[in-house]
Protein backbone atom coordinates (compact mmCIF):
# COMPACT_ATOMS: atom_id res chain seq x y z
CA UNK A 1 0.00 0.00 0.00
CA UNK A 2 2.41 2.92 1.01
CA UNK A 3 4.39 1.66 -2.01
CA UNK A 4 1.72 2.27 -4.42
CA UNK A 5 0.89 5.78 -3.24
CA UNK A 6 4.60 6.38 -2.77
CA UNK A 7 5.03 5.89 -6.44
CA UNK A 8 1.95 6.20 -8.51
CA UNK A 9 -1.54 8.36 -8.21
CA UNK A 10 -3.39 5.73 -6.64
CA UNK A 11 -5.67 6.25 -3.47
CA UNK A 12 -5.72 3.31 -1.61
CA UNK A 13 -8.38 2.21 0.59
CA UNK A 14 -7.59 -0.32 3.77
CA UNK A 15 -10.31 -2.41 4.54
CA UNK A 16 -9.83 -4.78 7.96
CA UNK A 17 -12.51 -5.91 10.91
CA UNK A 18 -9.60 -5.51 12.86
CA UNK A 19 -7.42 -1.69 13.51
CA UNK A 20 -4.11 -3.79 13.44
CA UNK A 21 -1.60 -6.12 11.94
CA UNK A 22 -0.88 -9.28 13.82
CA UNK A 23 2.71 -10.81 13.16
CA UNK A 24 1.30 -14.73 12.97
CA UNK A 25 4.33 -16.70 13.16
CA UNK A 26 4.87 -15.83 17.07
CA UNK A 27 1.35 -16.22 17.88
CA UNK A 28 2.63 -19.67 19.75
CA UNK A 29 4.57 -17.51 22.22
CA UNK A 30 1.20 -15.99 22.94
CA UNK A 31 -0.18 -18.76 23.23
CA UNK A 32 2.94 -20.23 25.86
CA UNK A 33 3.30 -16.73 27.59
CA UNK A 34 6.41 -15.63 26.16
CA UNK A 35 5.06 -12.71 24.74
CA UNK A 36 3.09 -10.33 25.35
CA UNK A 37 -0.32 -9.69 22.34
CA UNK A 38 1.08 -5.67 22.09
CA UNK A 39 4.46 -7.11 21.33
CA UNK A 40 3.41 -8.68 17.58
CA UNK A 41 0.50 -6.55 16.89
CA UNK A 42 1.00 -3.10 15.60
CA UNK A 43 -2.36 -0.50 14.80
CA UNK A 44 -2.65 0.41 10.88
CA UNK A 45 -3.00 4.00 11.65
CA UNK A 46 0.55 3.78 13.12
CA UNK A 47 1.86 2.40 10.21
CA UNK A 48 0.56 4.65 7.83
CA UNK A 49 0.21 7.61 9.76
CA UNK A 50 2.54 9.95 6.98
CA UNK A 51 0.66 9.06 3.83
CA UNK A 52 -2.69 10.58 3.54
CA UNK A 53 -3.34 8.46 0.53
CA UNK A 54 -4.07 5.46 2.39
CA UNK A 55 -7.48 5.78 4.03
CA UNK A 56 -8.22 2.92 6.82
CA UNK A 57 -11.81 1.76 7.46
CA UNK A 58 -12.49 -1.06 10.15
CA UNK A 59 -15.22 -2.68 8.68
CA UNK A 60 -16.28 -6.60 7.91
CA UNK A 61 -16.87 -7.63 4.25
CA UNK A 62 -19.71 -9.31 3.33
CA UNK A 63 -20.23 -9.07 -0.80
CA UNK A 64 -18.13 -8.81 -3.67
CA UNK A 65 -20.12 -7.16 -6.73
CA UNK A 66 -17.86 -7.33 -9.36
CA UNK A 67 -20.86 -5.98 -12.18
CA UNK A 68 -20.83 -2.25 -10.61
CA UNK A 69 -17.22 -2.86 -9.35
CA UNK A 70 -17.94 -2.13 -5.25
CA UNK A 71 -18.26 -4.30 -1.93
CA UNK A 72 -20.51 -4.06 0.85
CA UNK A 73 -19.19 -3.97 3.86
CA UNK A 74 -21.24 -3.27 7.30
CA UNK A 75 -20.09 0.30 7.14
CA UNK A 76 -21.83 0.67 3.66
CA UNK A 77 -20.49 0.62 0.16
CA UNK A 78 -17.08 1.24 -0.88
CA UNK A 79 -16.26 1.34 -4.88
CA UNK A 80 -13.33 0.37 -6.46
CA UNK A 81 -11.04 0.99 -9.84
CA UNK A 82 -9.05 -2.41 -8.58
CA UNK A 83 -9.61 -4.88 -5.92
CA UNK A 84 -7.14 -6.36 -3.93
CA UNK A 85 -8.43 -9.49 -1.59
CA UNK A 86 -5.74 -10.46 1.04
CA UNK A 87 -8.30 -12.18 3.99
CA UNK A 88 -6.01 -15.01 4.81
CA UNK A 89 -7.28 -18.08 5.82
CA UNK A 90 -8.96 -19.68 8.76
CA UNK A 91 -9.12 -22.84 10.75
CA UNK A 92 -10.22 -26.05 8.69
CA UNK A 93 -11.93 -28.33 11.23
CA UNK A 94 -12.69 -30.69 8.42
CA UNK A 95 -16.38 -30.24 9.10
CA UNK A 96 -16.30 -32.15 12.69
CA UNK A 97 -18.77 -29.98 14.61
CA UNK A 98 -17.60 -31.28 18.21
CA UNK A 99 -13.95 -30.92 17.13
CA UNK A 100 -14.70 -27.02 16.02
CA UNK A 101 -16.86 -26.40 19.23
CA UNK A 102 -14.40 -27.69 21.84
CA UNK A 103 -10.77 -27.06 20.17
CA UNK A 104 -8.80 -24.05 20.68
CA UNK A 105 -7.37 -22.81 16.85
CA UNK A 106 -4.28 -20.36 16.79
CA UNK A 107 -5.03 -18.34 13.73
CA UNK A 108 -5.87 -14.85 15.30
CA UNK A 109 -3.89 -13.18 18.53
CA UNK A 110 -7.13 -13.42 19.94
CA UNK A 111 -7.55 -17.22 19.91
CA UNK A 112 -3.85 -17.10 20.90
CA UNK A 113 -5.13 -15.67 23.96
CA UNK A 114 -7.55 -17.93 24.81
CA UNK A 115 -4.81 -20.92 24.44
CA UNK A 116 -3.22 -19.17 26.86
CA UNK A 117 -6.18 -18.81 29.46
CA UNK A 118 -7.13 -22.35 28.96
CA UNK A 119 -4.21 -23.69 29.46
CA UNK A 120 -3.40 -21.83 32.58
CA UNK A 121 -7.04 -22.55 34.18
CA UNK A 122 -6.48 -26.33 33.25
CA UNK A 123 -3.16 -26.10 35.99
CA UNK A 124 -5.22 -24.02 38.38
CA UNK A 125 -8.51 -26.88 38.28
CA UNK A 126 -6.15 -29.52 38.87
CA UNK A 127 -4.52 -27.98 41.98
CA UNK A 128 -7.67 -28.62 43.15
CA UNK A 129 -8.43 -32.37 42.34
CA UNK A 130 -7.67 -35.23 44.49
CA UNK A 131 -8.26 -37.68 41.86
CA UNK A 132 -5.49 -39.18 39.90
CA UNK A 133 -7.45 -39.39 36.31
CA UNK A 134 -9.24 -36.28 36.94
CA UNK A 135 -6.08 -34.38 37.19
CA UNK A 136 -4.34 -35.88 34.78
CA UNK A 137 -7.44 -34.77 32.26
CA UNK A 138 -6.79 -31.18 32.78
CA UNK A 139 -2.93 -31.19 32.71
CA UNK A 140 -2.74 -33.61 29.58
CA UNK A 141 -2.51 -31.27 26.09
CA UNK A 142 -3.27 -32.60 22.90
CA UNK A 143 -2.23 -31.00 20.17
CA UNK A 144 -2.68 -31.66 16.44
CA UNK A 145 -1.03 -31.05 13.12
CA UNK A 146 2.66 -31.26 12.56
CA UNK A 147 3.23 -28.50 10.59
CA UNK A 148 5.82 -25.46 12.04
CA UNK A 149 2.97 -23.91 14.07
CA UNK A 150 2.16 -27.68 15.61
CA UNK A 151 5.98 -28.05 16.38
CA UNK A 152 6.99 -24.74 18.14
CA UNK A 153 3.63 -24.51 20.12
CA UNK A 154 4.92 -28.14 21.70
CA UNK A 155 8.06 -27.37 21.85
CA UNK A 156 7.16 -24.28 23.59
CA UNK A 157 4.84 -25.96 25.99
CA UNK A 158 7.10 -28.64 27.12
CA UNK A 159 9.70 -26.28 28.28
CA UNK A 160 7.40 -24.73 30.72
CA UNK A 161 6.48 -28.14 31.64
CA UNK A 162 10.04 -28.46 32.26
CA UNK A 163 11.61 -25.01 33.36
CA UNK A 164 8.63 -22.82 34.28
CA UNK A 165 5.40 -24.68 35.84
CA UNK A 166 7.05 -26.66 38.39
CA UNK A 167 7.93 -23.62 40.24
CA UNK A 168 4.49 -21.96 39.72
CA UNK A 169 2.35 -24.96 40.53
CA UNK A 170 4.64 -27.04 43.63
CA UNK A 171 1.41 -28.88 44.40
CA UNK A 172 1.37 -30.74 41.18
CA UNK A 173 4.01 -33.46 39.71
CA UNK A 174 4.20 -32.22 36.28
CA UNK A 175 5.81 -35.68 35.45
CA UNK A 176 1.97 -36.55 35.33
CA UNK A 177 1.70 -34.40 32.36
CA UNK A 178 1.53 -35.51 29.04
CA UNK A 179 1.96 -33.39 25.72
CA UNK A 180 0.64 -35.29 22.62
CA UNK A 181 1.37 -33.70 18.83
CA UNK A 182 -0.22 -35.98 16.23
CA UNK A 183 -0.19 -35.63 12.64
CA UNK A 184 -2.13 -37.92 10.12
CA UNK A 185 1.31 -37.81 7.24
CA UNK A 186 3.99 -39.69 7.56
CA UNK A 187 6.08 -37.38 9.09
CA UNK A 188 6.57 -33.70 10.53
CA UNK A 189 6.86 -30.49 8.57
CA UNK A 190 5.71 -31.65 5.76
CA UNK A 191 6.80 -28.15 4.18
CA UNK A 192 10.19 -28.93 4.88
CA UNK A 193 13.14 -31.66 4.12
CA UNK A 194 12.63 -34.74 5.22
CA UNK A 195 15.57 -34.61 6.98
CA UNK A 196 14.42 -31.47 8.83
CA UNK A 197 11.60 -33.98 9.75
CA UNK A 198 13.40 -36.68 11.87
CA UNK A 199 15.34 -33.84 13.56
CA UNK A 200 12.43 -32.31 14.83
CA UNK A 201 10.47 -35.23 15.64
CA UNK A 202 13.72 -36.49 17.92
CA UNK A 203 14.38 -32.99 18.96
CA UNK A 204 10.63 -33.04 20.27
CA UNK A 205 10.66 -36.53 22.18
CA UNK A 206 14.31 -35.65 23.84
CA UNK A 207 11.72 -33.37 25.10
CA UNK A 208 8.98 -35.46 26.70
CA UNK A 209 6.36 -35.36 23.81
CA UNK A 210 4.74 -38.07 22.27
CA UNK A 211 4.63 -37.84 18.61
CA UNK A 212 1.90 -39.80 17.12
CA UNK A 213 2.44 -39.90 13.09
CA UNK A 214 0.83 -41.83 10.63
CA UNK A 215 -2.71 -40.93 13.00
CA UNK A 216 -6.00 -39.08 12.42
CA UNK A 217 -8.05 -37.68 14.83
CA UNK A 218 -11.62 -38.78 14.17
CA UNK A 219 -13.78 -36.88 17.15
CA UNK A 220 -13.63 -35.26 20.18
CA UNK A 221 -16.06 -36.81 22.60
CA UNK A 222 -16.81 -35.81 26.47
CA UNK A 223 -12.78 -34.10 26.10
CA UNK A 224 -11.46 -37.54 24.90
CA UNK A 225 -9.19 -37.55 21.85
CA UNK A 226 -10.44 -39.98 19.46
CA UNK A 227 -7.62 -41.47 16.89
CA UNK A 228 -7.30 -43.65 14.03
CA UNK A 229 -6.12 -46.54 16.06
CA UNK A 230 -9.09 -46.92 18.53
CA UNK A 231 -7.87 -45.44 21.24
CA UNK A 232 -9.15 -42.25 23.39
CA UNK A 233 -6.55 -39.90 24.78
CA UNK A 234 -8.37 -38.00 27.54
CA UNK A 235 -7.53 -34.18 27.36
CA UNK A 236 -8.93 -30.62 28.67
CA UNK A 237 -6.97 -29.05 26.17
CA UNK A 238 -7.17 -29.60 22.40
CA UNK A 239 -4.89 -27.48 20.05
CA UNK A 240 -6.16 -27.32 16.64
CA UNK A 241 -3.28 -26.98 14.34
CA UNK A 242 -4.00 -29.23 11.55
CA UNK A 243 -5.36 -27.17 8.78
CA UNK A 244 -6.81 -24.06 6.79
CA UNK A 245 -9.09 -22.75 4.66
CA UNK A 246 -9.37 -19.52 3.02
CA UNK A 247 -11.82 -16.63 4.47
CA UNK A 248 -14.94 -16.89 2.75
CA UNK A 249 -16.43 -14.26 0.85
CA UNK A 250 -20.01 -13.66 -1.22
CA UNK A 251 -19.93 -12.95 -4.93
CA UNK A 252 -17.27 -14.88 -6.41
CA UNK A 253 -18.35 -17.51 -8.22
CA UNK A 254 -17.75 -21.34 -7.42
CA UNK A 255 -15.95 -21.82 -10.60
CA UNK A 256 -13.14 -19.36 -9.13
CA UNK A 257 -13.30 -21.57 -6.12
CA UNK A 258 -10.30 -24.53 -5.74
CA UNK A 259 -8.96 -26.80 -2.98
CA UNK A 260 -9.72 -25.51 0.49
CA UNK A 261 -11.96 -22.61 -0.74
CA UNK A 262 -9.03 -20.38 -2.37
CA UNK A 263 -9.44 -18.38 -5.35
CA UNK A 264 -7.98 -19.62 -8.34
CA UNK A 265 -5.60 -16.56 -10.16
CA UNK A 266 -3.76 -16.51 -13.31
CA UNK A 267 0.28 -15.70 -13.37
CA UNK A 268 -0.67 -12.22 -12.64
CA UNK A 269 -2.47 -12.96 -9.50
CA UNK A 270 -5.84 -11.60 -11.20
CA UNK A 271 -8.95 -14.08 -10.10
CA UNK A 272 -9.93 -16.17 -13.03
CA UNK A 273 -12.28 -14.44 -15.35
CA UNK A 274 -12.00 -10.96 -14.15
CA UNK A 275 -9.09 -8.21 -15.07
CA UNK A 276 -9.88 -5.75 -12.08
CA UNK A 277 -10.18 -8.55 -9.17
CA UNK A 278 -6.49 -9.46 -7.89
CA UNK A 279 -6.24 -11.84 -4.94
CA UNK A 280 -2.56 -12.76 -2.62
CA UNK A 281 -1.64 -14.65 0.05
CA UNK A 282 -2.69 -17.66 1.67
CA UNK A 283 -6.28 -17.32 0.43
CA UNK A 284 -5.49 -17.76 -3.29
CA UNK A 285 -4.32 -20.31 -5.02
CA UNK A 286 -1.68 -20.27 -8.04
CA UNK A 287 -0.34 -23.23 -9.45
CA UNK A 288 2.67 -23.99 -12.07
CA UNK A 289 4.90 -27.38 -12.90
CA UNK A 290 6.94 -26.92 -9.31
CA UNK A 291 3.65 -26.21 -7.47
CA UNK A 292 0.77 -28.22 -8.94
CA UNK A 293 -1.64 -28.08 -6.05
CA UNK A 294 -0.65 -24.33 -5.59
CA UNK A 295 1.59 -22.19 -4.17
CA UNK A 296 2.31 -23.02 -0.23
CA UNK A 297 0.12 -21.33 2.51
CA UNK A 298 3.25 -19.15 3.58
CA UNK A 299 4.31 -15.89 4.72
CA UNK A 300 7.06 -15.32 2.33
CA UNK A 301 4.60 -16.42 -0.82
CA UNK A 302 1.92 -13.72 0.32
CA UNK A 303 4.92 -10.87 0.65
CA UNK A 304 6.71 -11.80 -2.61
CA UNK A 305 2.99 -11.61 -4.39
CA UNK A 306 1.99 -8.28 -2.76
CA UNK A 307 5.52 -6.67 -3.53
CA UNK A 308 4.57 -8.05 -7.54
CA UNK A 309 1.13 -6.83 -7.54
CA UNK A 310 2.30 -3.66 -6.71
CA UNK A 311 4.65 -3.52 -9.73
CA UNK A 312 2.02 -4.72 -12.08
CA UNK A 313 -0.31 -1.88 -11.35
CA UNK A 314 1.26 0.56 -11.36
CA UNK A 315 2.56 -1.75 -15.02
CA UNK A 316 -1.17 -0.97 -15.45
CA UNK A 317 -1.54 2.82 -15.02
CA UNK A 318 1.40 3.30 -16.97
CA UNK A 319 0.08 1.01 -20.09
CA UNK A 320 2.65 -1.54 -19.68
CA UNK A 321 2.60 -4.86 -19.76
CA UNK A 322 1.78 -7.57 -16.88
CA UNK A 323 4.60 -9.34 -15.60
CA UNK A 324 3.95 -13.15 -14.14
CA UNK A 325 4.41 -14.09 -11.15
CA UNK A 326 7.04 -16.93 -9.98
CA UNK A 327 7.48 -17.88 -6.71
CA UNK A 328 11.16 -18.00 -5.24
CA UNK A 329 11.85 -20.41 -2.06
CA UNK A 330 14.00 -18.67 -0.48
CA UNK A 331 14.02 -21.28 2.55
CA UNK A 332 12.06 -22.68 5.53
CA UNK A 333 12.50 -23.01 9.13
CA UNK A 334 10.90 -23.82 12.37
CA UNK A 335 12.42 -23.56 15.64
CA UNK A 336 11.37 -26.70 18.62
CA UNK A 337 12.33 -24.98 21.70
CA UNK A 338 15.44 -23.25 23.50
CA UNK A 339 18.76 -23.31 21.56
CA UNK A 340 16.84 -26.08 18.82
CA UNK A 341 15.57 -25.52 14.97
CA UNK A 342 16.01 -26.42 11.56
CA UNK A 343 16.25 -24.51 8.09
CA UNK A 344 16.42 -24.99 5.50
CA UNK A 345 17.83 -23.18 2.57
CA UNK A 346 17.52 -23.79 -1.02
CA UNK A 347 20.74 -25.53 -1.41
CA UNK A 348 22.00 -26.12 2.41
CA UNK A 349 20.35 -27.35 5.68
CA UNK A 350 21.41 -26.79 9.11
CA UNK A 351 20.03 -27.57 12.76
CA UNK A 352 20.46 -26.49 16.67
CA UNK A 353 22.19 -23.32 17.97
CA UNK A 354 23.19 -21.62 15.10
CA UNK A 355 19.52 -21.99 13.30
CA UNK A 356 18.04 -20.96 16.30
CA UNK A 357 19.96 -17.70 16.34
CA UNK A 358 19.04 -17.38 12.51
CA UNK A 359 15.27 -18.49 12.91
CA UNK A 360 15.17 -15.64 15.82
CA UNK A 361 17.11 -12.68 13.81
CA UNK A 362 14.91 -13.05 10.45
CA UNK A 363 11.80 -13.21 12.89
CA UNK A 364 12.97 -10.44 15.02
CA UNK A 365 13.38 -8.02 11.57
CA UNK A 366 9.60 -9.15 10.63
CA UNK A 367 7.94 -7.28 13.06
CA UNK A 368 6.35 -4.19 12.57
CA UNK A 369 7.89 -1.09 14.62
CA UNK A 370 10.85 -0.75 16.12
CA UNK A 371 9.60 -0.38 19.68
CA UNK A 372 7.73 -4.14 18.98
CA UNK A 373 11.88 -5.52 17.69
CA UNK A 374 13.04 -4.01 20.89
CA UNK A 375 10.32 -5.52 22.96
CA UNK A 376 10.54 -8.89 21.81
CA UNK A 377 14.33 -8.62 22.16
CA UNK A 378 13.82 -8.09 25.79
CA UNK A 379 11.41 -10.84 26.49
CA UNK A 380 13.12 -13.36 24.77
CA UNK A 381 16.79 -12.27 26.08
CA UNK A 382 15.25 -12.61 29.70
CA UNK A 383 13.64 -15.22 29.46
CA UNK A 384 16.95 -17.18 28.18
CA UNK A 385 19.06 -15.67 31.20
CA UNK A 386 16.18 -16.79 33.97
CA UNK A 387 14.52 -19.76 32.33
CA UNK A 388 11.53 -17.90 33.49
CA UNK A 389 8.43 -15.22 32.27
CA UNK A 390 5.88 -12.83 34.10
CA UNK A 391 3.14 -13.01 31.69
CA UNK A 392 1.24 -15.95 32.98
CA UNK A 393 -1.71 -14.36 33.62
CA UNK A 394 -5.16 -15.32 33.23
CA UNK A 395 -7.20 -12.32 31.29
CA UNK A 396 -10.41 -13.15 30.62
CA UNK A 397 -12.85 -10.92 28.19
CA UNK A 398 -15.99 -9.36 30.00
CA UNK A 399 -19.28 -8.07 28.66
CA UNK A 400 -19.47 -4.42 28.58
CA UNK A 401 -22.99 -2.87 28.99
CA UNK A 402 -23.91 -0.47 26.00
CA UNK A 403 -25.07 2.10 28.07
CA UNK A 404 -24.88 4.67 24.98
CA UNK A 405 -27.12 2.32 22.83
CA UNK A 406 -29.29 1.20 25.85
CA UNK A 407 -30.01 5.06 26.49
CA UNK A 408 -31.11 5.59 22.65
CA UNK A 409 -33.48 2.81 22.33
CA UNK A 410 -35.24 3.73 25.18
CA UNK A 411 -38.49 6.13 23.80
Amino acid sequence: ATKLTSNSDFQVVLLDKNNYHQFQPLFYQVATASLEPSSICFPFRKVFQKNKEIHIRVAQVSKIVQTENYVETDIGKVDYDFLVLAMGGDTNFFGNKNIEQHAVPMKSVSEALALRNRVLQQFENAVLLPDFTERQKMLDIVIVGGGPTGVEVAGALAELKTHILPKDYPELNFKEMDIFLIESSPRLLNVMSEKSSLEAKEILEKKGVTVLINTQVQDYIDYNVVISDGRRIPAQTLIWAAGIIANAVDGLDSSVLGRGRRVLVDEFSRVKGSQNVFCVGDMSLQSDQKYPNGYPQVAPVAMQQAEHLEKNLNNILQNKPLVPFVYFNQGSMATIGRNKAVVDLPFYHFKGFFAWLVWMALHLVSIIGIKNRVLVFINWTWNYITYDQSLRLIIKPIKIKDQASESIAKP
